[in-house]
Parts: structure tokens; sequence; C-alpha cells
């Protein structure tokens, strides 16, 4: 199980968001069908875990570069906007 925990941790950090999104969905349906083993269920538990880490960070980089291209004209002195045109006065 070792080696599984291992492979599996490894090969989260490549995980584009939807593939880790689309894991996730489909390990609650899982665990929410039951019928699985308490060892099982904790493996699952786990690589859920895992897979709302990579969902999170992927969240949380889109958020940064939402927050930079919102904020970057005006700190950066770029374009002028419509209420900050030097021509209309």
């Amino acid at each position: 199980m070792t080696d599984d925990g291992t492979t599996a941790a490894g090969a989260t950090g490549t995980l584009g968001y939807e593939q880790a999104r689309d894991e996730l969905i489909e390990v609650v349906r899982r665990l929410e069908a039951g019928g699985t083993t308490l060892e099982e269920s904790l493996a699952l538990w786990e690589r859920g875990e895992e897979l709302a880490k990579v969902c999170r960070h992927w969240l949380e980089g889109a958020r940064a570069r939402l927050d930079a291209a919102l904020a970057g004209p005006a700190e950066n002195g770029g374009e002028p906007t419509a209420g900050n045109d030097s021509r209309n006065g």
C-alpha cells in the first residue's frame, strides 16, 4: 500500500484542475455509496484529501492571476480608463 500511496501522491502533482475535480467527484461517489472496507474507505478518503488540495491549489492560482490582472493596469501606470483619461480635462 505504501508504494501505491506514494505513486498516487506523485501523480497528483501533475493533474490539471478538471482531472482532479472529476476524480474527486468519483471518490466522493464511492464513499457515499458505501460497501467498501474500512481500509478501502480510508484510502479513498486520503486520495480525496490529496485531490482537494490539488483543486485548491489551481483555484488559488486562478484567483491570484485574476487579482493581478485586475490590479495590474492601475499599479503599472497602464492605459488610462474612461474616468481617468487626461485628454478630457
